[in-house]
């Protein structure tokens, strides 16, 4: 696996630099740019159609910008596909989930250590020496820190397609930590969810930003604007492809073009309190 230095604190470690996607005549993406630092939760709002996920896909290499740059830790990564850029760090959950329904939620999630799995064939056929050593690692690991921290001891036996939805997404949430990332995309990782389970996701997207043993750096997309507000330390503001704005949350609440152009002349953080 490729190995890039990391960034400190406070550093760049993603940056978009005139991004340009379009489908047909339509511009999803208009010479977008954006700077995620280390260490922070980076917010990407707007309204539906506004080129969120597409921005997304741009990031993991789903899709391939026809104009413009994409940057991870410094290095050039748009001419890079979605594995090579996990080997580098990055990893993503998806707008709708994307589970292997018959498989248990162990299963489901060590499926996420494979980029982390460096034995031969030889030894991975007979399960000795380095290919035993990494699965007791890589279970250790899945067992001892992501399902503890995701609070699913008690189903990590069961079948996925068996799970409430809620559930399910905090499977899929662990499929990416499994890949121990540096940075972490959540696409919509709230929707669909109950109150109980929005405050239980954003507690732990908090916990993987902030706790020493993760400090992972998060870019979220997200329409519960309550959440957003609490949580992000920058938001990214983006409508018919074009960026508003991209400040704090503050920033954000009280820029009257941002108001306007998401909800109409309705304050952005009250309406949804």
């Amino acid at each position: 696996m490729t190995h890039l230095p990391a960034p400190q604190e406070g550093e760049t470690i993603l940056r978009l630099e005139n991004i340009h996607m379009f489908f047909g005549r339509v511009a999803a993406l208009a010479g977008v740019d954006l700077e995620v630092r280390k260490g922070e939760i980076h917010s990407i709002i707007g309204p539906n159609g506004a080129g969120k996920t597409v921005m997304m896909n741009c990031i993991n290499g789903l899709y391939r910008p026809q104009k413009g740059r994409v940057y991870f830790k410094g290095q050039d990564i748009t001419h890079l596909k979605p594995h090579q850029r996990a080997e580098l760090g990055l990893s993503r959950t998806f707008q709708k989930i994307e589970l292997f329904g018959g498989m248990t939620v162990l299963d489901n999630i060590r499926l996420g250590r494979h980029i982390h799995l460096n034995s031969g064939v030889l030894s991975g056929s007979i399960y000795i020496g380095k290919t035993k050593r990494e699965e007791l690692q890589s279970r250790k690991f899945i067992e001892e820190e992501i399902i503890d921290l995701l609070e699913i001891e008690s189903i990590r036996n069961q079948t996925v397609h068996m799970l409430p939805y809620g559930l399910q997404k905090r499977v899929e949430l662990g499929r990416a930590l499994a890949l121990e990332p540096e940075l972490l995309l959540l696409d919509e990782p709230l929707a669909g969810l109950n109150l109980e389970e929005v405050e239980d996701m954003a507690r732990f997207i908090l916990d993987i930003n902030e706790e020493a043993r993760w400090k992972v750096t998060c870019i979220l997309v997200e329409h519960d604007m309550g959440v957003v507000m609490d949580i992000s330390n920058r938001v990214f503001v983006l409508n018919f492809g074009n960026k508003i704005v991209d400040g704090t949350p503050k920033e954000v609440q009280s820029n009257q073009e941002v108001i306007k152009a998401y909800l109409g002349e309705e304050d952005l953080y009250a309406s949804r309190r």
